[in-house]
């Protein structure tokens, strides 16, 4: 599967894992729920289930691949995707460096935030404080509703990155809008689809969550 922003070698798991978006009002448009959740979701928990489906060569039917696993965030800038099944895969921001662990290689791969964020949907969770702030980066439209779910597309301004566009589905929640689907397409032509239950929108999650040290002799790689 793709690479997380394309720039992580070997993510399996965590291709999609910083795009998630869902919102802590009451059911409105899709365009006022992302505004909401952006203004007002401080942190939250959620499990999630996310399948990969890679374009079709040579005539064969296209190839899906399901995974599994929990997610953390705390506004500004931390949160923590964890794979469960089928590998092991942790991915950490603590507010100043992104961590990606791959169990199965024993190795560890750390960048600077601020270089991975910029213009990708991790803004949406981590950085952005507003809807004018996403709109510097993204053409932000509202779709017909679908599925139960009111939609938002995003589409990044810059032609430099290989994401080709966002939808996130929005859904009514017991305490305000919860965030039902994501759905991500890059320029490869691959549709990454997350689909998240059990959240619990700003609950109290532990500082510790977002802090991250390597493992006894994990191969460390700094980028």
């Amino acid at each position: 599967m793709s690479k997380i922003f394309h720039r992580f070698p070997r993510l399996r798991g965590a291709a999609a894992v910083l795009l998630l978006v869902y919102g802590s009002t009451a059911w409105a448009g899709g365009l006022d729920s992302l505004e909401a959740f952006v203004k007002g979701a401080r942190s939250g928990k959620a499990a999630f289930t996310q399948v990969v489906t890679a374009p079709a060569k040579d005539g064969q039917a296209p190839r899906a691949k399901t995974q599994s696993g929990s997610f953390e965030f705390q506004r500004p800038g931390k949160f923590r995707f964890v794979y469960s099944k089928p590998f092991e895969q942790t991915l950490v921001a603590d507010g100043q460096t992104l961590w990606l662990y791959d169990a199965d290689l024993n190795q560890v791969t750390a960048r600077q935030q601020e270089q991975v964020l910029g213009s990708t949907p991790a803004a949406i969770v981590a950085a952005a404080p507003d809807l004018k702030a996403l709109e510097r980066d993204f053409t932000l439209t509202e779709e017909p509703d679908a599925d139960g779910q009111q939609w938002v597309k995003a589409v990044p301004k810059s032609a430099d990155g290989q994401l080709q566009s966002i939808r996130v589905g929005f859904r009514p929640g017991a305490k305000g809008t919860e965030l039902g689907t994501l759905e991500i397409r890059d320029s490869f032509g691959q549709r990454s689809v997350l689909s998240f239950s059990d959240f619990e929108l700003n609950a109290a999650v532990p500082a510790s969550r977002f802090q991250f040290k390597p493992p006894p002799g994990a191969d460390v790689l700094r980028q």
